[in-house]
């Protein structure tokens, strides 16, 4: 596969009255009770590349997937890597887990560890537990979507990949994003805009919120107090004042 600018091939997508995934309908908001199982995926520091095409890609999120038994292969997961502006990868975050043919994933749960992160590109990866890696129409409309809030709050969606254990379709590299760019759809405004406004700006408070407690259990550290001190006073968890 090319680099991410290449192809364009014109691809419809067809507007809808909600939002779906993957064969599946995805409505907001969520019942109360719905937890996203958002996780941080571990990667070695081979796998912290800087991306140059969807192969890159692929061939990380294949081992990725390849991690899981089988019986959660069988399940369709939603991940998102996120770039920095030399497209090194910083993170990928499973942010969804379902069934055989749905996953649910919404605009915060796709951004927010880019936001939290720093990251100023996102590459969007769903697996298909069927072994086909064709692009449905549900899929494209959910890209598009995704597409449109991140130019919103200027993180940019860069390739959405399908994969399976053995191959992969990219977005990009069949022009998909290209076309989405221009499609007309979705295109945030109203109470949407403002919500993932003051969404982008509450997850940036709450990292400058981290980021000084960091400083001062750092300091705290510095003077010889114990991590459970620490702990008690900043809030911060063992393993994060450990890891300073």
């Amino acid at each position: 596969m090319g680099p991410y600018w290449n192809t364009i091939r014109h691809i419809e997508a067809t507007p809808a009255p909600f939002l779906f995934f993957s064969r599946a309908w995805i409505t907001f908001p969520r019942p109360k009770n719905y937890n996203t199982p958002t996780m941080n995926v571990r990667l070695t520091k081979e796998q912290k590349i800087k991306v140059l095409n969807s192969t890159d890609i692929y061939a990380i999120m294949q081992q990725v997937l390849l991690r899981e038994n089988k019986i959660r292969r069988n399940q369709e997961h939603f991940w998102v890597v996120g770039l920095n502006h030399n497209n090194k990868i910083l993170f990928v975050e499973l942010i969804g887990l379902g069934a055989s043919n749905r996953v649910n994933a919404d605009p915060p749960d796709v951004f927010r560890m880019a936001i939290y992160k720093l990251a100023s590109k996102l590459i969007l990866v769903h697996n298909h537990p069927s072994g086909s890696h064709e692009v449905t129409d549900a899929d494209i409309t959910f890209t598009d979507h995704m597409l449109k809030v991140g130019k919103l709050i200027k993180v940019e969606v860069l390739d959405h990949l399908v994969i399976t254990e053995t191959h992969y379709t990219s977005f990009a590299d069949q022009g998909v994003m290209d076309q989405l760019k221009k499609s007309g759809l979705f295109e945030i405004m109203g109470p949407e805009k403002q919500e993932l406004e003051q969404f982008k700006i509450d997850t940036e408070k709450k990292r400058a919120r981290k980021e000084e407690l960091l400083k001062v259990a750092k300091k705290m550290k510095g003077e010889g107090l114990t991590d459970e001190v620490i702990k008690k006073v900043t809030g911060l968890s063992l393993k994060v004042i450990g890891g300073i």
